[in-house]
């Protein structure tokens, strides 16, 4: 995991991590339903990561992790504050704005913020992207103040992350430091799942949503632009809107499929830069 990957492998890593992100919203939607809350559901899923990237870190035999931690203590802790607020604002939107709308708002701040931060051009294709959330999130979800402003925070904890982890010469290890940092933050609002079901979905949000999507994300920034890879993971809300579809009976208008069409072709434009 040290070295650099082609570009096109790095483009690889983004996109299976944005599709393993699109899982997230519906499997936060389900721990909702049985009885976890927005505090709780975030605090278990970087919990339960810091758990598998652990088993990880040993398989592979990994170096100690307090030289780790004493090269760059305040840059983990940031990143770890960024996860914790990335994830208690859009599991606080969710249940107000529905899980398209929650996870369209959320992403598609994102890139704004990386790209200006980063002083990155904003391209053609990422505005294209921007335009497509807009369509797809037109009639997908309910319109509710509290709701968008945590979905808006939730963008902001992310752009934090992804712009503190860019170039990280372990990817697997700045994982697990910022997933410790940011369950240490939540960790006094956390409250036990009461069902075996609760568990296999806390354990499943763990490993495929948040340590796998996550890990692939940090070693695709290594290569790839942060603008770049901003707008690759809005692949995500494409994801969470079919299964919005499928699963929770979400709506999507002939409008809201242009905008996923359209949201499509410019991730595809952008990846070609």
């Amino acid at each position: 995991m040290h070295h650099r990957l082609s570009t096109r492998r790095a483009l690889v890593y983004v996109v299976l991590a944005a599709l393993a992100w699109g899982t997230g919203g519906p499997t936060g939607a389900l721990l909702s339903a049985y009885g976890l809350t927005p505090l709780a559901t975030s605090f278990w899923r970087l919990a339960a990561a810091v758990v598998w990237l652990s088993l990880a870190r040993l398989a592979v035999r990994r170096a100690p992790l307090r030289p780790v931690v004493a090269a760059g203590p305040l840059r983990h802790v940031l990143s770890g504050l960024g996860l914790a607020v990335c994830q208690l604002g859009y599991f606080t939107a969710i249940p107000r704005v529905g899980v398209g709308m929650a996870t369209v708002i959320a992403l598609g701040t994102a890139p704004i913020f990386i790209t200006l931060a980063a002083r990155e051009r904003l391209t053609p294709a990422l505005f294209a992207a921007l335009a497509g959330l807009v369509l797809l999130s037109a009639t997908n979800g309910t319109a509710n103040l509290v709701g968008i402003a945590a979905a808006v925070l939730s963008a902001a904890g992310y752009s934090l992350t992804t712009l503190l982890n860019r170039n990280t010469p372990d990817p697997l290890t700045t994982a697990l430091l910022g997933f410790t940092a940011g369950a240490l933050f939540l960790a006094p609002f956390a409250a036990l799942p009461t069902t075996l079901i609760g568990w296999l979905l806390i354990a499943y949000f763990g490993l495929v949503p948040t340590a796998f999507a996550y890990t692939l994300f940090y070693i695709g920034l290594r290569t790839l632009k942060a603008s770049t890879a901003s707008v690759l993971a809005l692949l995500e809300p494409v994801v969470a809107a079919a299964i919005g579809v499928l699963a929770f009976h979400e709506h999507l208008t002939p409008l809201a499929l242009l905008g996923g069409a359209v949201l499509l072709l410019a991730v595809a434009a952008q990846s070609r830069r």
